[in-house]
């Protein structure tokens, strides 16, 4: 942390490791999944230390307070000093992570049912089908 009394939207958000990039930060920002003091922002925002920054990181909202302000992308312990994540936000996150933990996304159970490829013996299975629809299906045709 230094000096500084403001600096950029997209790269605080990069320094302070919520995005590996500057380019991510911006896509993010320019989706409108970024805003500083719960307005929307730009990512050549000015960004100074008491903002509340509201931001998703995949499926996960986070609100943070600005702490500090640093011009370089350090370690991770260090970009954890930048910021401070809001309590409301913290028992939000928690929540979210017990709602999935209990009801589990519908389409995750499919691909743990099959991995990946079909097995020789499930396509045979699916061409054996598929063979019977396409007899049946030609056998009403009268080709004339």
């Amino acid at each position: 942390m230094s000096e500084i009394s403001s600096m950029r939207l997209d790269k605080w958000l990069w320094a302070a490791r919520f995005y590996k990039t500057r380019s991510l930060a911006v896509e993010q920002i320019s989706k409108n999944r970024v805003t500083v003091n719960a307005a929307a922002a730009k990512a050549s925002r000015e960004v100074r230390v008491g903002d509340t920054i509201a931001l998703r990181q995949g499926n996960v909202p986070k609100t943070v307070r600005v702490m500090g302000l640093s011009a370089m992308r350090g370690p991770a312990p260090v970009a954890q000093q930048l910021y401070q994540e809001t309590a409301e936000s913290v028992a939000e996150r928690e929540r979210l992570a017990e709602q999935h933990r209990l009801a589990p996304e519908p389409a995750s159970t499919i691909a743990l049912q099959h991995d990946g490829r079909p097995s020789k013996r499930d396509r045979r299975s699916m061409d054996r089908v598929r063979h019977q629809w396409n007899d049946r299906w030609s056998a009403s045709w009268d080709g004339n």
